[in-house]
């Protein structure tokens, strides 16, 4: 390229919809797949970096193994560490309603309870429900960056215990014998304890972001009762509008997060209507707080 000559990008600007300021654009005119041209890719990852979560419509074209093929251009694949994947598939774990476990309705960052959590997740919407089933997602660099001096300082200093072991009666009231089986059949059959920073500095932007969400069972050092009141006041400013972006599905769209600087919910309002989607996770690393402390795995099944 002469110095006369400009910069073409593959994903023009023109394409890059931003859905609110601070986390989540949509990408038009782009079809996903395994084939993409690495400068395409590239864009992509850069894109997820800026924005935290991009979504992408009309995607139909994508079965199991094209959303495989192109998850495997973003990292590598890791099955979930406790839930059988897709028969077939090398890594995807299905959230079917009509099976148990597939109602992921309380505030989480995807997998903390164990040391390296997936730094990415790609999720295929297959059914979608006429009315509701929405994912709502979190930015959990702008909720740290919102906090007052004093709690970011706090909050620095802090290490919390991570487990996918809970009391799943008391945590969800409400929740079907079938998701309750399904708990403890699957989701908890091996037991994983890690003990992360609170503040984790992303390993690509180097920016702080509270790391916390609906595994923590505790704050090391302080009583359940403590712990319980400061997660709730950090967690309400990562939860709070300004930080959040709401999707609503349909079938064929794909929504790729960045993992480690958000949180995400499934909304659990549409009764019996059937929604089934499919999710790719990528290999992450281990933690790292302010302080150059990592992550440290407290329990985990043997292999």
């Amino acid at each position: 390229m002469t110095r006369h000559e400009t910069f073409a990008p593959a994903i023009p600007a023109t394409d890059v919809h931003p859905v609110t300021p601070r986390i989540g654009a949509e990408i038009a005119n782009l079809r996903l797949g395994g084939d993409l041209p690495d400068q395409t890719v590239a864009e992509i990852k850069a894109l997820l970096l800026r924005h935290k979560v991009l979504f992408f419509r009309g995607q139909h074209h994508l079965d199991d193994a094209g959303q495989e093929a192109f998850a495997l251009r973003l990292g590598e694949l890791v099955p979930h560490p406790t839930q059988a994947v897709v028969k077939g598939s090398a890594a995807i774990l299905e959230l079917d309603s009509s099976r148990g476990g597939g109602r992921a309705d309380r505030w989480h960052t995807d997998v903390t309870f164990v040391e390296a959590y997936p730094k990415a997740s790609i999720l295929r919407g297959v059914a979608i429900p006429e009315v509701g089933g929405d994912t709502i997602l979190a930015n959990t660099v702008t909720a740290y960056a919102d906090l007052p001096e004093a709690l970011r300082l706090l909050a620095d200093s802090l290490r919390a215990v991570h487990s996918n072991a809970y009391d799943y009666a008391a945590e969800r009231p409400r929740a079907s014998d079938l998701d309750r089986k399904h708990y403890a059949e699957v989701f908890a059959s091996a037991v994983y304890e890690t003990e992360h920073p609170v503040v984790r500095v992303h390993p690509q932007t180097g920016e702080r972001l509270l790391l916390l969400g609906s595994f923590v069972q505790r704050i090391s050092g302080l009583s359940r009762d403590d712990s319980q009141k400061l997660v709730e006041i950090l967690q309400a400013r990562i939860t709070a509008p300004e930080n959040t972006v709401r999707w609503r599905w349909q079938a064929g769209d794909v929504v790729i997060w960045d993992n480690r600087a958000t949180q995400h919910v499934a909304v659990n309002d549409y009764g019996d209507a059937h929604r089934v989607v499919r999710r790719v996770t990528l290999q992450g690393d281990i933690p790292v707080g302010p302080d150059g402390r990592t992550s440290t795995a407290l329990t985990k099944p043997a292999i």
